[in-house]
């Protein structure tokens, strides 16, 4: 070890450190130039065409030039850098293009027409940068296009370790200098803290605290080996426990069903992040293929290929329900390319498992070339080609077009906001729509495109007839009924987070418990919702008609299914409350009593 970092010092001299440093002082500068521009609502911020790139490359590319300084001759850093380059400039172009980039909030929350990447883009930009600049690296070291696989472990691991730690240390960084903000004020001296508030300090600083981390990590193998092997150690052992409650999921889905597994609305993105915590213990457990390992995680880890394949099936199936029900959106567009990736590594590790001669030496290759058909799927993906936001507007135009889609059903804001130019094309189409539903989905349509961006993280509303609202409804008692203008009222302008789904979708299910909490002579209505309880609101009509919410029932109690038994058999009876409000000044205030500790949510 003591040689290797000799041959590393060599490697990476001191020219090498300063321009490591200069360059993150010239990201931190041209980063803070940015931010400048778009506090200023000044060129290049106002064009997304320029301001988005730049951005996108300013983020990713340094920290590829910091990493191969030292590691690649020079021929090969300007060749790998400009093939980077180009990437970068053609996923942010794409990236506008497709009208999915996103607004700057700056401070105080004030909206600008700055232009930012959209997190999509940094995240998969990130991702594929990692896989590609780990596999260029071992393959320039080894002198060969593809390397073996102990040089992509060391390599990736390596880097994984060096990002974690660089992060950390520009965290502990700032944290000492607050503390040295903090101990200056206490002798009424406050430069250090205005300093730490001042943005053209802040940048810089952070870039340069991190190339400085990757250098320091960087002439320091052993020390990143060696906290490598324990994470590795650490990590492995977890993998029995994954492997015992994945087991035991598996053998009761033939018991339960996969009934409840649908309802939870969110089963795929479960199973894919089990898979991926599979994946990730397997690895750990393996490592390079060469580390000694205890039967226990032998067993554990040859199981744990076998059971990849299974979770991945099941989240395929829960995709093939969730697409064949609503159609594909961005996300389930993602999530299917997520799929297929995991489905590769499942067949795979599954072939390595059944490899009884070898310790699960098969994963080299599978692991080696699955890595390979990322890349090529997150170049698919922003790409024209399978851009998941085109994907997912022409399934819903499609599904309304065919009648599978009701008019009123139609989610005008993901159309707007998260389909890009094709969601804005589908928009301006039912903006001039005929038909039955031409003037539910022209007002959609038209409200929408009419809508400013800085209101697209207001709870959108829905459209929604009276008659589904009273077949959405189970009434308690069976022989109440609900008033006529509750049923009436037209709910499309009370937000979502404003009303049970009852009132805004055809799948929402409520109970409404009809009786007059107030005693006003007239009844109200109590709505709770049946498949999530996230509490339940009382509603009473007001003085000019219109009904709104005048009480809630908390979360705690709307989801005691005993209590619910009860106000469904009307087993209840209408209390007055112990303590009478405060009038003060015209304006009453509540005063709640104590209640003691309850074992359960009837007592």
């Amino acid at each position: 070890m003591a040689e290797n970092e000799i041959v590393l010092e060599a490697q990476v001299s001191r020219k090498v450190m300063a321009a490591r440093l200069a360059t993150g002082l010239a990201q931190g500068l041209l980063l803070y130039w940015l931010y400048a521009a778009a506090r200023d609502a000044a060129w290049p911020a106002t064009s997304a065409y320029v301001m988005v790139p730049l951005m996108t490359v300013l983020l990713i590319w340094p920290v590829l030039l910091v990493s191969s300084l030292g590691h690649l001759t020079l021929r090969a850093v300007g060749y790998w850098l400009l093939a980077a380059a180009v990437v970068l400039l053609l996923f942010a172009q794409h990236d506008v293009w497709r009208g999915l980039h996103s607004h700057l909030l700056l401070p105080r929350w004030q909206y600008r027409s700055v232009w930012s990447p959209s997190v999509p883009l940094l995240g998969y930009a990130a991702a594929f940068f990692f896989i590609a600049h780990a596999m260029v690296m071992a393959g320039a070291h080894e002198g060969r296009r593809i390397a073996s696989y102990n040089g992509y472990f060391e390599t990736a691991w390596k880097l994984a370790i060096q990002l974690l730690f660089s992060m950390f240390f520009v965290g502990a960084l700032f944290l000492v200098l607050w503390m040295g903000a903090e101990l200056f004020m206490l002798v009424k001296l406050g430069f250090l803290r205005e300093l730490l508030q001042q943005s053209w300090f802040n940048v810089p600083v952070v870039c340069t605290a991190f190339s400085c981390a990757m250098h320091v990590t960087d002439v320091r193998p052993a020390i990143v080996r060696g906290i490598r092997t324990l994470l590795l150690v650490l990590l492995s052992w977890i993998l029995p426990v994954a492997v015992v409650l994945v087991t035991g999921f598996l053998c009761t889905l033939p018991f339960t069903g996969l009934t409840a597994l649908w309802e939870t609305r969110h089963a795929t993105a479960v199973l894919l992040a089990t898979a991926t915590v599979l994946l990730v213990l397997i690895n750990a457990a393996f490592q390079n293929g060469a580390a000694i390992v205890a039967l226990p995680l032998r067993v554990g880890a040859r199981t744990a290929a076998i059971l990849i394949l299974p979770v991945i099936m099941v989240g395929i199936y829960a995709l093939g329900l969730r697409v064949a029900q609503y159609g594909w959106t961005s996300d389930r567009v993602m999530a299917a390319a997520y799929l297929l990736v995991t489905t590769c590594y499942a067949i795979g590790y599954l072939w390595a498992a059944y490899e009884y001669d070898t310790w699960l030496q098969p994963l080299t290759t599978v692991n080696i070339y699955t890595a390979l058909l990322v890349l090529a799927v997150l170049l698919v993906l922003f790409s024209p080609l399978a851009d998941p936001a085109r994907i997912g507007v022409h399934s819903q135009m499609a599904r309304l077009a065919q009648g599978k889609l009701a008019a009123a059903d139609v989610d005008f804001h993901y159309l707007r906001y998260q389909g890009g130019r094709y969601g804005k094309a589908a928009l301006q189409q039912l903006a001039r729509a005929t038909g039955p539903d031409a003037a539910v989905l022209q007002a959609g349509a038209k409200a929408m495109l009419a809508q400013d961006d800085k209101d697209r993280w207001k709870t959108p509303v829905h459209s929604t007839a009276p008659v589904s609202v009273a077949d959405n409804l189970t009434v308690w008692p069976a022989n109440a009924q609900v008033p006529a203008g509750f049923l009436a009222q037209n709910w499309q302008d009370t937000p979502d987070n404003q009303k049970p789904s009852c009132l805004s979708t055809r799948e929402g299910k409520c109970d409404a418990f009809v009786f007059d909490a107030d005693g006003d002579g007239k009844p109200d209505v109590l709505l709770l919702e049946k498949q999530h309880a996230f509490g339940a609101r009382l509603y009473a009509e007001e003085g000019d008609g219109k009904w709104s919410t005048v009480a809630t029932l908390s979360y705690r109690d709307a989801a005691c299914k005993p209590l619910i038994e009860k106000l469904r058999k009307g087993e209840f009876t209408l209390a007055t409350p112990r303590f009478k409000e405060l009038d003060i000044g015209g304006q009453r205030f509540e005063l709640r009593a104590e209640h003691p500790p309850r074992e359960n949510c009837l007592k």
